[in-house]
C-alpha cells in the first residue's frame, strides 16, 4: 500500500506492515469495545484495528486521507471522522461508553493529545500508540531521572505507563531523524485523586519549572506557613518526589491553606 511522503501536521507515515501490526496489538480489548485511531493517514494502521472485534472510529483532518479511508476501507465497524481531536468535543463520543485510543501521533501535538486524554479519563480506560521516543520514554519514566517531569507525573496519576518497544526511522515515509517509541497506558482501577486535582496540576507544573531549586524554593507562591516550610518534603527536588509523593505534598498544601486561612489558587 502506498503512503503519502509528505509531512501532516509534523507526521511521519508507518509503512511497515509489521510494525502497524504490532501497534494494533498492543490494545488489550478489556473494558470496552470501541476504539478511536487518531490521525489514520491512509490506513495501515486502521486495516488491522478493523479486523478486531472493535467499533472503530478514524479521526483524521486530511481531506485526501478520509476520501481514501471511506473508498478502501469500507467496513461496518469503521467510521471515518474528518475532525480535529484537540477541538472535538468529546461528550457524547461512542454514545458517552468506554472506549480506547491509539494511533501513529504527530509528533508536534502529541502531548496535546495525552492531555486531552487526561481530560476525559472517565471514558478512556486505555492508550496506546506512538510518540517521538523521548517523549515516550518521558511519560513512562520513574522519579529519580532527569527525564522525569510534568508529563511523568501527571499521566501516572492517573494510568499506569508501560514503555514497549522503539521503532527505527527505517519504517516511516518521510523518516524522521528520530527513533520512535510505543507505549500503552491502563487507567488505574481507583483514578480518583484524594486531592483538589487543579491544584496537584499547579503543583507539579510550578515545581517542575525550576527543578533544580528544593520544593521549599520553588513553591513559594502558595504561601507556606513557617510550619510547613520545615517538613523535610520541602527540602526535595521535585524529581525525587514519586506520583504518591506529589499527591501527598499537595494534601499538605491544602491543609496548610485551610489551617492559616491562605486560599490555593
Amino acid at each position: 500500500m502506498s503512503v503519502r511522503a509528505k509531512k501532516h501536521l509534523g507526521q511521519h507515515f508507518l509503512k511497515d506492515e509489521n510494525i502497524a501490526k504490532k501497534i494494533a496489538d498492543t490494545l488489550t480489548q478489556e473494558n470496552y469495545k470501541n476504539v478511536l485511531e487518531i490521525g489514520p493517514g491512509m490506513g495501515v494502521l486502521t486495516k488491522y484495528l478493523i479486523d478486531k472485534d472493535l467499533d472503530v472510529i478514524a479521526m483524521e483532518l486530511d481531506q485526501e486521507s478520509v476520501t481514501y479511508l471511506n473508498e478502501h476501507y469500507k467496513n461496518k465497524n469503521l467510521k471515518v471522522i474528518p475532525a480535529d481531536f484537540l477541538k472535538f468535543d468529546l461528550r457524547n463520543f461512542f454514545n458517552g461508553k468506554s472506549y480506547a485510543i491509539t494511533g501513529n501521533f504527530p509528533y508536534n501535538i502529541s502531548t496535546q493529545i495525552v492531555f486531552k486524554t487526561l481530560e476525559w479519563r472517565d471514558q478512556i480506560p486505555e492508550f496506546t500508540g506512538m510518540f517521538q521516543k523521548e517523549v515516550a520514554k518521558r511519560i513512562c519514566e520513574k522519579e529519580g531521572s532527569k527525564a522525569y517531569g510534568i508529563l511523568s507525573v501527571l499521566v501516572q496519576a492517573f494510568y499506569d505507563a508501560e514503555y514497549l518497544f522503539t521503532v527505527p526511522p527505517s519504517v516511516f515515509n518521510p523518516p524522521p531523524k528520530v527513533d520512535s517509541g510505543v507505549l500503552r497506558l491502563i487507567r488505574k482501577e481507583n483514578y480518583m485523586l484524594p486531592c483538589d486535582e487543579k491544584i496537584l496540576f499547579k503543583v507539579v507544573k510550578t515545581a517542575f519549572q525550576q527543578r533544580r531549586k528544593t520544593l521549599r524554593n520553588s513553591l513559594k507562591v502558595f504561601n507556606l506557613s513557617d510550619k510547613l516550610k520545615e517538613d523535610a518534603i520541602f527540602g526535595q527536588r521535585p524529581e525525587q518526589l514519586s506520583v504518591t509523593e506529589f499527591i501527598m505534598l499537595t494534601q499538605k498544601l491544602e491543609n496548610d491553606a485551610i489551617s492559616t486561612n491562605n486560599g490555593l489558587s
